[in-house]
C-alpha cells in the first residue's frame, strides 16, 4: 500500500515539468579531441576512446592547478542568511557554450572556531540556482562550511537555447561522457580552492546525478576525505534506461545502442569502475525505499558492491521515492542524516 502511494506521487511530481524533449541520437565523436569523427563504425571508435580512458581514468579526470579564482561578497541580505559570496572560476574542458565555460558556486562559511571542515555540495539534476541552499545553510550551522557548485549547463550556466540541464546528460553518448567529465574538474578545482583557504578536512555530498559525480571526484581527488552519496547506483546507463526522470533520453537512444552497449560506452562516468578508488574515503550510501527514479536494486547492487570489497561505507535509508525526498518531512530527514555523517566524518 505504500508502494502504491508513494509511486503514485512520484508519477505526480515527475508530470510536472512540460518541457522534456527528446533529442536525436548522436555517438558524440566530436567532443573527444583527436577522435576519428569519420569513422565507418561510430560505436568501435567511441568504444576504443573509452578503452583509452578506462586505462588511465586518472588522466581522464586530471587538470592543472590554477590560482585564476575570482570572488565576489554576497550583498547584506543574502550576508545575513549566512552566505559569504560567490566563488568564480574558468573550467578546465572548454566547451562551445561560453555560459557553460565559466564555474559558479555559492559560499557558506561555517562560524565559530572549531575544526575547519568543509564540504563541496553538488545538487541534482536540473537543479535551479536555490536547489541545495538550505541544506548549506544546514551545514554550515553545524559546523560544516559549504560550496554549492553549479554543475556545467545549469541555471548560470544554461546557454539561451536551453530551459533544462539537457547536455550533461542526453542522447548525445560522448557528449554526456565529457560534460560529466567536465563537472568532475570544476568540482576538483571547487576542491582547490577550499585547500587554499586552509581547508584540510574536506568531503564532498552530492544527490542523484550529484551523487554519481561525486563518487569520481572523491576517486580522483586524494584532498576528499568522506562523500555523502544521496541515491546511488553502480552503473550510469542504467539509471538513465530505467529511471522515470529519463525516459524521454532513453526515448532518443533505443533503436540506435542497446543497455549493454551504452553500460560500456559510459563505463569512464559509473561510480561502478572507480569503486577501489575510494577505499580510503569514509563513504555514506543513502536511497529511497520508493524510488523509481533511481530503482533501488541499483542501489542495494552498489551497497552490496561496497560490502563484498570490504569498503568503508555506511547505509541509511529514507522511507520515499526519489522526487519526495525533496519534500517535507523527508527532506528534513535527509539533511539530519547527510550533516550527522559529515559532521562526524570530518
Amino acid at each position: 500500500m505504500l508502494a502504491r502511494f508513494f509511486h503514485a506521487w512520484e508519477h505526480q511530481l515527475a508530470s510536472v515539468s512540460k518541457d522534456r524533449i527528446v533529442r536525436p541520437f548522436e555517438w558524440g565523436l566530436d567532443w573527444f579531441e583527436g577522435a576519428d569523427v569519420h569513422a565507418s563504425s561510430p560505436q568501435d571508435e567511441l568504444e576504443r576512446l573509452v578503452a583509452e580512458v578506462m586505462a588511465d581514468s586518472q588522466a581522464f579526470f586530471s587538470l592543472p592547478e590554477t590560482d585564476a579564482y575570482d570572488f565576489e561578497p554576497a550583498p547584506p541580505e543574502l550576508a545575513a542568511q549566512g552566505e559569504a559570496g560567490t566563488l568564480r572560476f574558468e573550467s578546465a574542458l572548454r566547451t562551445p557554450h561560453e555560459e557553460n565555460n565559466r564555474v559558479s558556486a555559492r559560499w557558506f562559511p561555517a562560524a565559530g572556531h572549531g575544526p575547519k571542515r568543509a564540504v563541496l555540495v553538488l545538487p541534482q539534476w536540473n537543479s535551479d540556482a536555490g536547489g541545495h541552499i538550505g541544506l548549506c545553510r544546514i551545514l554550515a550551522r553545524f559546523g560544516v562550511s559549504a560550496l554549492r557548485l553549479s554543475l556545467p549547463y545549469h541555471d548560470v550556466r544554461m546557454p539561451p537555447e536551453l530551459s533544462r540541464a539537457d547536455y550533461i546528460v542526453s542522447s548525445n553518448v560522448g557528449r554526456t561522457l565529457q560534460v560529466c567529465r567536465q563537472a568532475v574538474l570544476d568540482a576538483r578545482r571547487a576542491v582547490g580552492w577550499l585547500s587554499r583557504q586552509g581547508y584540510e578536512r574536506i568531503g564532498i555530498l552530492g544527490t542523484s546525478l550529484g551523487s554519481c559525480l561525486s563518487l569520481l571526484t572523491a576517486a580522483h581527488e586524494p584532498r576528499i576525505r568522506a562523500q555523502a552519496l544521496n541515491h546511488v547506483s553502480p552503473w550510469f546507463a542504467d539509471v538513465v534506461w530505467r529511471g522515470l526522470s529519463t525516459r524521454h533520453v532513453r526515448a532518443g537512444l533505443e533503436g540506435h545502442i542497446t543497455l549493454d552497449q551504452l553500460r560500456t560506452l559510459w563505463l569512464p562516468i559509473s561510480p561502478f569502475a572507480h569503486l577501489e578508488r575510494v577505499r580510503d574515503t569514509q563513504t555514506l550510501l543513502v536511497y529511497a525505499r520508493y524510488d523509481l527514479t533511481f530503482p533501488v536494486d541499483l542501489s542495494l547492487a552498489l551497497i552490496d558492491e561496497f560490502g563484498q570489497r570490504h569498503l568503508p561505507h555506511e547505509v541509511a535509508v529514507l522511507p520515499c521515492g526519489h522526487y519526495t525526498t525533496g519534500r517535507p518531512p523527508f527532506a528534513w530527514m535527509d539533511a539530519w542524516v547527510l550533516t550527522r555523517f559529515l559532521r562526524r566524518a570530518l
